[in-house]
């Protein structure tokens, strides 16, 4: 799979068992050489802890809804989501438990039968394997985070 601006592209779980990914994960956050030896793009000035947003690229999702992996790690993921005016996020469900903070914008959140309008500084929790789906209702942007991680958005 393309790398989409990544520090490093993670062993897949079939290549590795859980506890051996996760003591990969530590020893890459923990070395800057060893992030750099997996990206080439990577820049030592840059330290394997903190992630630069100008690098990464976004990846379309919808007409009027683009998103970024900003990082993760096999228990959690931080997605930045930006909506147009009138962009959908579909309404779906998944096993991963999502918390989401409204950066900025206003949207109309639907989670189980309660829709709320939200708008900046306000979050949302959705439990796992509960319907849920936002309507953009001011141009916005949502900082997603899900445990575990979303492997289907890598």
């Amino acid at each position: 799979m393309a790398d989409k601006g990544r520090l490093f592209k993670p062993p897949q779980r079939n290549e590795l068992g859980n506890k051996n990914r996760t003591a990969y994960f530590r020893l890459l956050l923990g070395n800057p050489q060893t992030a750099a030896n997996h990206n080439p793009n990577y820049s030592m000035a840059q330290s394997s802890f903190f992630v630069n947003d100008d690098l990464l690229a976004w990846e379309s999702t919808a007409e009027g809804v683009k998103r970024k992996v900003m990082v993760y790690e096999p228990d959690m993921m931080v997605v930045k989501v930006a909506f147009e005016t009138g962009g959908i996020g579909a309404v779906h469900r998944h096993v991963h438990v999502q918390m989401s903070y409204i950066e900025r914008g206003v949207f109309k959140i639907t989670i189980g039968d309660e829709t709320r309008e939200l708008r900046q500084g306000d979050a949302f929790y959705v439990p796992a394997n509960v319907w849920h789906g936002a309507e953009c209702l001011e141009a916005g942007m949502l900082i997603d985070s899900f445990t575990p991680m979303r492997e289907d958005f890598l």
